[in-house]
């Protein structure tokens, strides 16, 4: 039996990187491509081959269209809210434009691949529904980083219709766990753990009731395995292929803060800072679909995820 073969967009970065664990786990070759602007060369795994390239370029083009990939996990993005916008000209390049690059790699290529996309749980729904949020719900999104991660599924949905592409998106809750990087473009529980680490306080913007939908990255990674398994879907309107994956429980900062602290067995103080333009003020997903669909559901409790970070971190 002919070994089957994934690339992995974005897989020198946290999820991507445990994303490609998880598949040379279940028995995939891996090659990982990433350009290296946020990920880490380290974290790719030894058995996985690499390509240093952009997702805009026409090297990862030609990697795709020339590689006999039977799955491409589309991870890599440019990640931060707060830069969207800031600049929405630069996300808009790299969210669509490297996205609609891949796809249109995928139908040159003439085979049949799967694509899995990284999509966004927590910010392509907006605040204009009551959570927890359903992969039906219309979409209005706070942020240009919400509006390209759905563009680009609407892109993934006309090349399905017309072009045959086979696609699941997955949206993300908000991924956390070791790996993540606390510098620059990350989640808040990398960078409160290397707070609590340093004995600085926490910074909390607003008020701290603002809530998330906090998912482990080694459940993600298994849903990875999980929808590479699913038989050809039909194509259709954009949210057939969708799967949110998170827990279905809502957590405040402050509560996530305080739970942070009791697994790390330390008090550090919180600060409160002004509110950021642009942020969300409820995200919680359901994930009814995803169990149903996938055969997927989290197993990994926010008290144990949170425990086990802030171990990884300690021990760095």
């Amino acid at each position: 039996m002919t070994q089957r073969r994934a690339l992995i967009t974005g897989g020198a970065g946290f999820i991507g990187s445990t994303v490609a664990d998880a598949l040379l786990a279940d028995g995939w070759s891996v090659t990982v491509l990433d350009n290296l602007s946020s990920g880490k060369r380290a974290q790719v795994p030894a058995a996985a081959a690499f390509v240093e390239a952009d997702i805009r370029s026409a090297l990862a083009a030609t990697t795709i269209r020339e590689g006999g990939f039977d799955l491409v996990c589309h991870l890599a993005a440019q990640i931060d809210v707060r830069k969207s916008v800031t600049d929405p000209k630069f996300d808009v390049d790299v969210n669509i434009g490297g996205s609609v690059n891949l796809m249109q790699a995928v139908k040159e290529s003439g085979r049949r691949t799967r694509m899995i996309f990284a999509s966004t749980g927590g910010a392509v729904y907006g605040d204009f529904v009551t959570p927890p949020n359903v992969e039906t719900y219309p979409k209005d999104p706070e942020s240009p980083y919400g509006i390209a991660k759905f563009a680009t599924e609407l892109y993934l949905a006309y090349y399905a219709r017309i072009h045959g592409l086979d696609y699941v998106a997955l949206r993300f809750a908000n991924v956390y766990g070791p790996r993540q990087d606390p510098h620059g473009e990350a989640g808040v529980v990398a960078i409160f753990c290397q707070r609590i680490i340093d004995g600085k306080a926490l910074t909390v913007f607003g008020d701290g009731g603002q809530t998330r939908d906090y998912v482990f990255v080694g459940d993600v990674a298994r849903a990875h395995v999980l929808a590479a398994g699913l038989p050809p879907l039909p194509a259709g309107q954009v949210d057939a292929r969708a799967f949110n994956l998170g827990t279905q429980v809502e957590t405040s900062v402050v509560d996530l803060a305080r739970t942070l602290m009791r697994a790390a067995g330390k008090e550090v103080p919180l600060d409160h800072a002004p509110a950021r333009a642009g942020e969300q003020r409820r995200s919680v997903v359901s994930i009814e679909k995803a169990k149903a669909g996938l055969g997927w559901a989290p197993q990994v409790s926010l008290e144990e995820g949170l425990r086990r970070t802030y171990a990884w971190f300690a021990a760095r």
